[in-house]
């Protein structure tokens, strides 16, 4: 009998451990799969008991990808060596699921391994997702001086000092190959024989400081450990993390507890100042963390005292009225109400940004500090002054939140502003067009596209879906300036993962956020969030504007501003009318229909009608046609219906005061670029 072929081992052996990152996963092994053409490998997925899908997808998606499915959460170093016990390969890859390689990643290390046979484990470049460059891949053992000067920030202090930054190396350049002590978890390639020498990864360290502990043991073994700079990966770091209920500072700080009571135990004098310095740090750390949102906080503070301030300017005609024993009265306890009203509305916690909360929670607040005022005669010097104070807390506090939302700089998880993130789309084939199609219909993810970028310059200045080609991977850099971008959305399909590195790489010092759509164009990965780009099915519900209490606010909104108006801009416009013939904004002239009922100052066109799906028997009430709106700012732009529907759907199912203002104030700045 012939005998059988020998199976030929893989060269690279890749290990990916997963907990709760799926769409982070999905792109890192898309990308992965390029950098394999060539190379003859295995890819190993160690999922920790994820609950987000992730482990259905690798099935759906990946097929050839093994796949090891725990049933609880065995923690980075564990799940690795499960990995790693799986591993046939002569070079053994551990790597984040939140990172991206390029094309040439895979090639690049292991020619290096070939033609340097006295290296035991590398690293590459690794980079940020705005382009900068992540310090932690390259590192020293902290040792004595190496730790103080990282401790007491003299390494913050003196980056460029071979003396004081040695612990990130941030006196050597990043586009450099050197031998070094350790390089970051998040991608670490090793030698076989360097691996069967010293083992895998201690257990005893749960997450963080397992890969400092590896590139100890590898180096104490005879090996040399080295930082590669010819090739480059992005790291969205720490997305593990944010998904589980780990506490990450003190996890973090009890691994560097354990690694130095492993390896430098034997100083006890170093030990123990390194143990007391960790331990200094880990609750400075932790208070930094707790103090965080108090920030808000401390911008509420600051806006109420001014307003009392002001409520004392306005109604005695100068500031510091009030009795020198009553200030520290008079500037404390209206704060810390108002404060802790805010507080209990959720406003520092879950809805930081919420507009309506912040101002109900104001007025209420003040209702309850003019019932103070009454009891305590001592401090009721003036009630005109509460009662101004009051109203311009009701305008500084929610007005600030407002003012975020409308700039786009928000940090809360709702909504976007629909003023929307100046947005430029890399590519110009079917995907990208695809994508504008399905950013132009989920509003709520706020990216206004300004245009395309191409990969060359041959098509710039043509128009592709509405929109102009703007600029090219070449010169990207001077469009972000000119066009004053605030994002970018790569398409994926069509781009080298290297050319999209090159391209972060070259335009990191201008502040721009990098966003990622992988091939599915399901989501869009940026920075610390994953947008969905699916359209989801509509279900009925309960829309805002349906509400009584929405259309009462709205029509008293639409009173007040238009009695202000034609009062106070409409006659000068209208003579203007009669005396030059030269026909005012149509806006201006339509706000006596507003005023008569006919109109709202924001609401859908005058012929615009939808509904909630095909179970729902008469059309959608999307209040009286207006002046401006979602569909209104999209211009001359030709929408199909499907959008238009959206748009619709988008504004009666999210009206409130705060997105009518936020449509106008839109609309008047659209008003003045085209002026």
């Amino acid at each position: 009998m012939p005998a059988k072929p020998k199976t030929i081992a893989p060269l690279v052996s890749i290990i990916i451990v997963n907990y709760n990152v799926r769409d982070f996963l999905h792109h890192a092994l898309v990308s992965l799969q390029k950098a394999m053409k060539g190379i003859r490998g295995e890819i190993i997925v160690v999922d920790n008991a994820s609950d987000d899908g992730s482990i259905e997808m690798v099935r759906r998606r990946f097929p050839k990808v093994q796949l090891i499915v725990s049933k609880v959460n065995l923690g980075f170093a564990k799940a690795n060596n499960v990995g790693l016990k799986r591993a046939r390969g002569k070079f053994l890859l551990l790597i984040n699921p939140d990172t991206l390689v390029q094309e040439d990643t895979l090639r690049v290390m292991v020619n290096f391994f070939q033609e340097n046979l006295d290296v035991g484990l590398a690293g590459c470049k690794v980079l940020n997702p705005d382009g900068t460059f992540q310090l932690a891949c390259r590192r020293s053992f902290p040792r004595p001086w190496v730790a103080f000067s990282k401790m007491i920030g003299l390494s913050s202090l003196f980056p460029n000092s071979r003396l004081l930054g040695r612990y990130n190396l941030t006196y050597l350049s990043p586009d450099e190959t050197y031998e070094l002590d350790a390089v970051s978890g998040s991608f670490m390639m090793v030698r076989r024989e360097a691996y069967e020498q010293v083992g895998g990864l201690d257990e005893e360290f749960f997450m963080y400081g397992e890969d400092l502990d590896w590139c100890y043991r590898i180096q104490q073994a005879g090996w040399k450990n080295y930082y590669v700079h010819s090739t480059q990966i992005i790291h969205y770091k720490g997305e593990s993390t944010k998904r589980s209920n780990l506490d990450e500072i003190r996890t973090f700080y009890q691994a560097m507890h354990l690694f130095v009571q492993k390896h430098f135990s034997s100083s006890k004098l170093f030990a123990f100042l390194i143990r007391a310095a960790i331990s200094v740090s880990s609750r400075l750390a932790m208070i930094k963390a707790f103090l965080r949102p108090l920030a808000v906080a401390a911008v509420d503070i600051a806006l109420v005292d001014l307003a009392i301030l002001l409520a004392e300017l306005t109604w005695f005609g100068t500031m510091f009225r009030v009795p020198s024993y009553a200030y520290p009265m008079v500037y404390t306890v209206p704060s810390v109400i108002v404060v802790a009203g805010l507080y209990s509305a959720g406003v520092y916690t879950h809805r930081r940004m919420s507009v309506s909360r912040s101002m109900v929670s104001t007025v209420v607040s003040f209702i309850v500090i003019s019932a103070l005022v009454f009891f305590f005669k001592d401090y009721g010097f003036s009630r005109g002054v509460t009662i101004i104070s009051g109203i311009l807390s009701t305008v500084f506090l929610p007005g600030w939140r407002l003012l975020l939302r409308v700039l786009g700089r928000s940090s809360s998880e709702g909504r976007r502003s629909i003023l929307g993130r100046r947005t430029l789309i890399v590519g110009t084939d079917k995907s990208a067009q695809e994508l504008l199609r399905r950013l132009r219909s989920r509003v709520s993810d706020g990216y206004d596209v300004l245009g395309f970028i191409d990969v060359n310059r041959k098509r710039i200045g043509e128009d592709l879906a509405g929109l102009p080609i703007v600029g090219s991977t070449e010169n990207i850099g001077k469009v972000i300036k000119d066009m004053k971008v605030s994002d970018v959305i790569f398409s994926t399909q069509t781009l080298l993962y290297a050319d999209i590195l090159a391209v972060i790489g070259r335009t990191h010092a201008q502040s721009v956020n990098f966003h990622l759509v992988p091939n599915t164009m399901e989501v869009i990965i940026g920075k610390g969030s994953v947008d969905s780009l699916d359209e989801l099915p509509l279900v009925q519900i309960t829309y805002n504007i349906e509400k009584a209490t929405n259309r009462t606010l709205k029509r008293l909104f639409d009173i007040c501003v238009s009695v202000v108006l034609l009062i106070s801009i409409y006659p000068f416009l209208y003579l203007k009318k009669v005396s030059t013939g030269k026909i005012p904004s149509g806006f201006i002239l339509r706000i006596p229909k507003v005023l008569a009922g006919n109109f709202s100052f924001v609401g859908p066109p005058g012929n615009s009608t939808a509904t909630s799906g095909p179970n729902r028997h008469s059309a959608l009430f999307l209040g009286k046609p207006g002046l401006t709106g979602l569909i209104q700012l999209q211009g001359s732009r030709v929408l199909e219906d499907q959008e238009k529907e959206q748009y619709n759907l988008y504004y009666a199912k999210n009206q409130s005061l705060a997105l009518d203002v936020e449509i106008l104030l839109k609309t008047m700045l659209r008003h003045r670029r085209e002026v």
